[in-house]
Parts: structure tokens; sequence; C-alpha cells
């Protein structure tokens, strides 16, 4: 292997500036609802996050991300908002939450929250004000209200397919009982399409961003991004699947409309309000599903987003090429506009790591969890060694698999429901955390509680519990500790110098700042370590002059010009 570096774009050599704690930071994201439950019910809830706020600290993560909270009839567990002003009864209350945010930052932990302004509840006050008032109303103006087609209008108004399957389009009862209008809900029929064309509705927002930030958040993660404003017209897309059951995630009609990048711009300048005022960067990181990368970059643009996720990291197989070509198409056109790239692995909408890279599928197997979990650790290596930030799934840390074999009777997820399970939905990634092998559901609910997990946890938890991985010295949650308290540790790993290395074929290597590599053997044969070089940490315990298959390493070079 050589340690000759080949030159890169300049742009990845500008100095980091440190208070804008999120260019490099460590972010951990917290499904509330699976976290830790402190009252009994078999819910997760703010106290239970708080009470665990110590661990958080001790893995070593700059920040938490909250999935939603509010008040909600949780027909999408959060993100079918009815008000988004106030805290739902399972998780706690404004009080509670407020407590979370004190402590976290007592404990130097920034709070991400989940807004969600594509759609809201179809029993938000608005939106039952929208069905009360009748058609041509102002109230319906603030949702994309539409007359059907066909002789008696009992047709949707378009070809449009909801995400999580069958058309986007529900009918609704007028106020007289007769057959009326049908709304847009590009998800569930729970979750109402809000227009953006409406003043309202950006005003609306704006309160709820100014509510939020100043209760203390100090950013926020923007689901469906890429939503919000529809063609003008909503007319029929050419691209529409046939097909009752699948979604339909690439419609250019609702997606990625050119306005939505004003919105972006006012809420840049309202978040930018507040960071002049506390001199630290309050941060808005978009989920934006977009298969192209430069487009995606656009979101980013200075006086927009300050990142989004870079989800092309997350579906990547595991090839060496493959990874390689991924990073290089972050660094080269998501981080063009001086935005780090935001690396993610695993989130709620995914199933975990270890069961895609050992071959996994939910509700088909669960894989080699053996060769999945020894590449989800190198694949965890890779991630932290990378310029830019990294997100965290809460459970990732402690190599859980998809929870693949849940029954159908306990499945939640809409997406399972609307296709007549034949989307088997995320579920298999949301089950409740292990926290403590011998007690009764491992530790998610306090002692004594009666009430089941609100997914159940299989028995297998119990190997994959934070207390015995924090018995074991080679275990997934101390290899996390150890790999993130290097990155904070090690100059090099925050600096935004990056380099690739020549190596053979199978394995993908880079230096950051000066002299520190990181090596990913993807291949099916050990491969020899830099000549030199120093270890600072490996995947596994054998990484040393070698690496073996499906490993890697953060290494000293002892020559790197």
């Amino acid at each position: 292997m050589s340690a000759e570096p080949i030159a890169i774009p300049s742009h990845r050599d500008r100095s980091r500036d440190s208070r804008r704690w999120w260019r490099n930071g460590v972010v951990y994201q917290v499904y509330v609802r699976s976290f830790q439950d402190s009252d009994g019910d078999g819910i997760g809830d703010l106290d239970g996050l708080r009470s665990r706020l110590p661990y958080l600290r001790s893995l070593g993560i700059d920040g938490i991300w909250l999935n939603p909270f509010y008040r909600s009839p949780q027909h999408d567990h959060g993100y079918d908002v009815s008000d988004y002003q106030a805290v739902h009864s399972e998780y706690g209350d404004l009080v509670a939450f407020d407590r979370l945010v004190h402590d976290a930052h007592r404990l130097d932990i920034k709070v991400i929250i989940d807004i969600v302004p594509n759609h809201c509840s179809v029993e938000h006050p608005w939106f039952t004000a929208a069905v009360a008032a009748g058609p041509d109303s102002p109230e319906r103006a603030r949702f994309h209200f539409a007359d059907g087609r066909g002789e008696y209008g009992e047709l949707p108004p378009n070809n449009w397919r909801s995400i999580f399957g069958g058309p986007a389009w529900h009918r609704i009862s007028e106020p007289d009982g007769s057959p009326g209008q049908w709304y847009l809900h590009a998800f569930a029929p729970e979750q109402a399409d809000f227009n953006w064309a409406n003043p309202d509705v950006a005003e609306h927002f704006e309160d709820v961003l100014r509510f939020w930030l100043d209760r203390g958040v100090d950013g926020l993660r923007i689901d469906v991004a890429h939503g919000l404003h529809k063609l003008e017209g909503l007319p029929d897309h050419p691209f529409a699947i046939d097909d009752e059951l699948t979604g339909d995630p690439i419609n250019p009609h609702a997606w990625n409309q050119p306005e939505v990048h004003d919105v972006w711009r006012r809420w840049r300048a309202l978040a930018d309000e507040y960071t002049e005022e506390t001199g630290c960067e309050r941060v808005l990181v978009g989920e934006v599903g977009l298969l192209d990368t430069a487009e995606l970059a656009a979101y980013q643009r200075p006086d927009e987003l300050h990142q989004c996720f870079f989800f092309e990291f997350l579906r990547a197989p595991w090839d060496a090429q493959a990874l390689s070509e991924v990073i290089e198409r972050g660094l080269d056109t998501v981080a063009a506009w001086d935005s780090p790239v935001a690396w993610v692995l695993n989130n709620h909408d995914m199933p975990r790591s270890v069961t895609r890279y050992g071959g996994g599928s939910p509700g088909v197997a669960p894989g080699d969890i053996d060769l999945g979990s020894r590449r989800a650790r190198a694949a965890a290596l890779l991630m932290l060694a990378l310029p830019g930030s990294a997100y965290l799934y809460q459970g990732e840390e402690l190599g859980l698999p998809e929870v693949t074999d849940l029954p159908d009777h306990v499945l939640t997820d809409p997406m399972f429901h609307r296709t007549n399970g034949a989307r088997r939905g995320r579920d298999g990634c949301r089950v409740p955390l292990p926290w403590a092998a011998g007690q009764d559901s491992f530790g998610f609910s306090p002692v004594g509680a009666h009430a089941a997990t609100w997914l159940p946890q299989p028995d297998w938890f119990a190997h994959h519990s934070v207390d015995r991985q924090l018995e074991s010295g080679e275990s997934m949650l101390l290899f996390y500790r150890q790999a993130i308290a290097l990155r904070r540790r090690v100059p090099a790993l925050s600096s935004d110098r990056f380099r690739w290395l020549s190596t053979e074929p199978g394995v993908l290597a880079f230096t950051r700042g000066d002299g520190v590599a990181c090596i990913v053997n993807c291949s099916a044969r050990p491969v020899c370590a830099p000549v030199g070089s120093q270890l600072l940490i490996g995947s596994d315990p054998e990484v040393g002059e070698k690496l073996p298959p499906h490993t890697a390493g953060w290494f000293v070079l002892e020559v790197t010009r």
C-alpha cells in the first residue's frame, strides 16, 4: 500500500471555525418513544431521556436530535402534528422539555428538534376548520383541496401517489354529509399537506420556530425539506407508478420546486438572528430526499440550510469503490459551498446497518449478523474519520441489528398497513433500547412497571444491553466511545484537509490533517497496514500490522509527504 497522497481540490483545506460546533460535531438521534420510559407506560418520554443524559455525555457526542414529540394522534408516531407548540402527553409537557434542554446544556450537549412543515395531522385545528368551512374558503386555501374527476367527482384530482402507498388524495364528507372535495396527502391520509403558496402557512411556521428557539434549542432538523411547494395547478405527472401498493418518491411536480429555496432563505435569516444574539450558531439540517447530488448541494447554499443528510453514504453497498465514489461526490459536490457533509449510517427510517451489511432484510431474514457487525464497526470508523459531521442513531453504538421478525399484529408503521403488508415498514429499527440485561423490558421501563413496551423486545436484546457492553472490553459501545474520544482529541481529525491514498483493489484509504490515515479493508483477504505506521484504533482486535477482511483502522503515518 502506497502512502503517496493524491491531490484534491483546494476548497477542502479551508480552516474550520471552532465556534460552529456542528461543522465537526457528532450528533445522536433520539427516537424519544423508544429511548427510555420514566413512568412505566411502555413508551419513552422526555424525562426518561433526561435521566440518560450522563450516558450520552459519556459517549462523547456534541448534540442530540429529537424525533417529533409534539401533540399528535400518533398515526405516524409524531410526524402527524396537531399542535406544534405543545408536547404530546405520552412524552411529557413543556416543563419536562425545558428541564431537558437545561440539563443538556449543563452537560455541554446541544439540542436539535424535528420540525414537520410539509404536512400536519388532520386533527390540527386548521384542518378541522377547513373541513367545516367548505369549498373555496380561506381555511381550505391553507391546504390542497380540489374537486375530484369523473362524472360525480369520485376519482382523485390527479395521478399522484402517496409515499406510503396508494393515491395521494383522500375524499372528505362536506359539512352537510355529501361526498365532497379531496385533499392532498403525500404520506398517510391522516397527514394533510400544507399549501405553502398561502402566506398564512409561512407566518405560522415562523411563529413555531421562534417559539422553540426562544426555549433554547440549538437547531432544527427539517422533515421532507425538498417538499412543501407543489407545481401550480397540481397536474398529472408522466412518471406515476401504476402499482397500487408502492410509493412515488420521484414525482417532479410534488418535490424540489424552486420556490422551496425561498422558504429556507427566510428560515436561515431567522436562525441567524438568534445566532447573532447568542454567539452560537443555530443550525438548520434538512432531510432532502433527492438522488441528484448537485441538486442536494443547492439546499446548502450560504443563505439556506446549514447541512443536509448525505443519504448516498447510508445507501452505499459494502464495496471499496462504491464507498470511495460516494465519499468523493459528497466532498466535491455537497461541500462545495463550504458546508460540511452530514454523514449518516443509520436512522429511524432505514434498516440498521448491522443487518444491511449482513445481507438481512425486514420480514425476510436477519442475515449474517457476525459479518454485518464486523462491517458496521469498520463503517463507523470510516464515517467518524471523514471531514464533516456524523449523525448516529440510537442503538447504533450498541451494534443493534434490525428486529426482522416482529409479528404482523404489533406493527404500527402506516407504510405496512397502507400497502397491505407488501412493504414491511420501519418498526424493526424502532424497538425500545436494552439498558440492563437482567431487568424486565431490559431496563427500558422503571422497575415494577406493568405495561408492555410499545414494540416487543426480542430475548437476544440482552446480549446488546448497555450494562453487559460496559463489562466487555471489546464491546461495540466501548469501541464507539473510544473512536469518538479520539476524533475529538486528535487534531488531524478536526482538520478539513483530506487526501486519498492509492491502494490495492478492495481497500480504500485517505489521510486527514497531518499524517493520520483511515484504512478500510472491504475485501475478503487480509491487507497490510502502511509501513512504519502506528495504530490509533482498529475496528477489530486483530487490526495491527495487517487488517483482516471487513475491518478498518486509524493510523499515524511515519511519512506523509
